[in-house]
């Protein structure tokens, strides 16, 4: 078993439609798939007044900044790491090297926008193995189901049924998008946490897992940490324009949020947005300052000062409060930003020689006790046989600074609860705990507490003088995935462009 991977211009006087109009044959467009460790020799990125700067080359950011070149303004992206991607990343098992997604790994469908760039980078995408059995463990006891079948509609798990309904009916009828604090419910929906909300409709035990684990899957936090309006917005964001959200679409593996796996992981994604970029992105560029009170941004980094008419904020609401701004922000905002936390979480793969669970016709799915894996599914990487599942909420707390071979001892024999002793001996396995990453912090998402929206939520798209906001976080629909993250890049870039 090897070692653990840890986480470690336009000018003034021009005009819009000139400037909108004008070609980039001067920038040159870089291609490939290797990142660029910074601006090429000879550029001075600081010397001059960009359009946009856009602090964050996660999704979001990279997605930003890609609109805005395409449209024809100047831009910069200041990237406090030394790669792209954000809370999309890949990392090598230390072994064998075998590639492993690190963070968002899955797509589905009426995610269009991160289809739509699988597409033009020329990525193919491989199905989630759903054949056989899923488990569902509850009290020590695994309760096998058809992997094809969406979890909340199978008959051995009515008693989770009323709540499921419930859940299903509040999130579809005539649900604001991506505006919840409009709910004609907000108030009462916004002040119980999901927790509450589970318990007036589930009455047993087994009940109350299976919901926990529905929304803990999702947002690695406990049911009593999370407001009962976001998960529902959450549920009801898993659609587009033509399409209601649903929760079966949520949970589901086929024609499901899971459907889907990028070959070769899904970081290679933002890798070719970035090369795209070229010299117009800047790593080890971490943000300590935005100063907007001349009217423009200067924002001040480690890799230096860079001016923009416009700045784009692509980073959670939850971690904002890592940036110094001047003037201090308006109070919705600042409380919008201590409302929310970001979930718990890491992922743990491990490599086999064999896929033994197809042998014991089993899907490689688990939805689990949390000791201290609760979801797992078969994962994806050439020639090699991966099981991968998250750690999340409590139980990654408990493991944050545990030490690396305890959190390996750990789910590996947790793989074996579920898969039998053939799980007690990978050939590798890698991990990465999204918690002790200083510019996420956690992750997949960040979530409100009760009473956060209701409240403050309309500033969580609102701009602030030159400052706009993307993030995943900030999506109307698939907020929390990868899609919601370039959905929330072209409409802040689109912003910029309109207030240009």
């Amino acid at each position: 078993m090897g070692a653990a991977v840890d986480s470690d211009a336009r000018a003034r006087g021009m005009s819009r439609r000139r400037f909108l109009g004008s070609t980039l044959a001067a920038t040159g467009v870089a291609a490939g798939l290797s990142t660029v460790a910074g601006p090429r020799a000879g550029a001075s990125p600081t010397a001059r007044t960009y359009d946009a700067v856009v602090v964050g080359g996660g999704l979001s950011g990279l997605a930003a900044a890609t609109t805005l070149r395409r449209s024809g303004a100047s831009v910069v992206v200041l990237e406090a790491r030394s790669r792209p991607g954000g809370r999309v990343h890949n990392i090598s098992t230390p072994g064998l090297g075998a590639t492993v997604d690190a963070g968002a790994e899955f797509i589905g469908p009426t995610q269009n926008h991160i289809a739509a760039l699988t597409r033009e980078h020329g990525i193919d995408t491989i199905r989630t193995y759903n054949r056989g059995d899923s488990l569902f463990w509850h009290s020590g006891t695994a309760l096998r189901m058809p992997a094809d079948v969406p979890l909340p509609l199978h008959p051995a798990l009515a008693e989770a049924g009323p709540a499921l309904l419930r859940a299903t009916a509040d999130s579809l009828a005539g649900f604001p998008v991506g505006q919840p604090w409009k709910h004609p419910d907000a108030q009462y929906l916004d002040s119980i946490t999901w927790a509450q909300y589970v318990n007036r409709f589930a009455r047993s035990d087994m009940a109350r897992n299976m919901t926990s684990i529905a929304m803990s899957a999702a947002l690695s936090v406990r049911p009593d940490e999370v407001s009962a309006l976001y998960y529902l917005n959450y549920i009801a964001s898993s659609g587009d324009e033509n399409n209601p959200g649903t929760l079966v679409r949520l949970l589901s593996t086929d024609g499901g949020a899971q459907e889907r796996m990028l070959v070769g992981g899904a970081a290679r994604i933002p890798i070719m947005m970035a090369a795209a970029l070229d010299e117009r992105i800047v790593y080890n560029a971490a943000v300590r300052s935005i100063d907007t009170t001349a009217g423009h941004a200067v924002v001040h980094s480690d890799a230096g000062t860079f001016t923009g008419h416009k700045v784009v904020v692509a980073m959670s609401p939850a971690i904002c409060d890592q940036i110094d701004f001047r003037p201090g922000l308006p109070a919705a905002r600042r409380e919008l930003q201590r409302g929310y936390r970001m979930g718990s979480v890491a992922k743990f793969s491990a490599v086999y020689k064999r896929p033994f669970w197809r042998e014991k016709g089993m899907s490689g799915q688990v939805f689990g006790n949390g000791r201290p894996i609760d979801v797992t599914f078969e994962s994806h990487t050439e020639g090699h046989h991966i099981l991968m599942g998250f750690i999340s909420a409590d139980a990654m707390r408990r493991l944050d600074h545990a030490p690396m071979s305890q959190l390996a001892r750990e789910c590996v024999a947790n793989f074996a609860d579920y898969f039998g002793p053939d799980a007690r001996d990978p050939l590798d396995y890698g991990v990465f705990k999204w918690d002790l990453e200083p510019w996420s912090r956690g992750g997949p998402v960040a979530v409100s507490s009760p009473r956060t929206l209701t409240r403050y939520g309309a500033a969580l798209r609102a701009s602030v003088g030159p400052i706009h906001w993307a993030g995943t976080e900030t999506s109307d629909y698939w907020t929390g995935y990868m899609d919601g993250a370039v959905r929330s890049g072209k409409r802040a870039a689109g912003e910029v462009l309109a207030a240009l």
